[in-house]
């Protein structure tokens, strides 16, 4: 499928996480929790939160969409730190590969990555779309 402006989809995930479950993870396993799954920028950027809980599920959701997106789930060399999202200035999400990770994008024709994550209630999720060139 190719986007308007010329783009080809190459792959779409999506996923939804219970926040209470990232805040036990994140109780019971501290620091190395975070270190494990989130860049130091993305931490930063959580833990000044009133309630760090809710964007760190909506950024689990984000990685966890992407590796759904690239088709390999946990599998592949994919670490959880390879992907990163963080906002622009206007507060959108943007989502930067690294690594391993970022090869992998790039030899599946991968150019950029189009996520957008929201919250309900106990409920963070993500959607993100894949695109390359046409």
């Amino acid at each position: 499928m190719t986007t308007d402006s010329g783009q080809r989809i190459v792959g779409h995930g999506v996923d939804l996480v219970h926040t209470p479950r990232i805040a036990r993870a994140w109780q019971t396993h501290g620091d190395r929790f975070l270190a494990r799954v989130f860049t130091p920028a993305e931490q930063q950027h959580c833990l000044r939160h009133k309630t760090p809980e809710i964007p760190l599920s909506g950024r689990f959701a984000a990685k966890e969409a992407v590796m759904k997106a690239l088709g390999t789930g946990w599998s592949g060399g994919v670490e959880w730190t390879d992907i990163e999202t963080l906002p622009d200035p206007l507060g959108r999400p943007l989502v930067t590969l690294h690594g391993r990770t970022a090869a992998l994008a790039a030899s599946l024709g991968i150019a950029h990555l189009l996520v957008s994550i929201s919250h309900s209630g106990e409920y963070a999720v993500a959607s993100v779309v894949a695109v390359g060139p046409a």
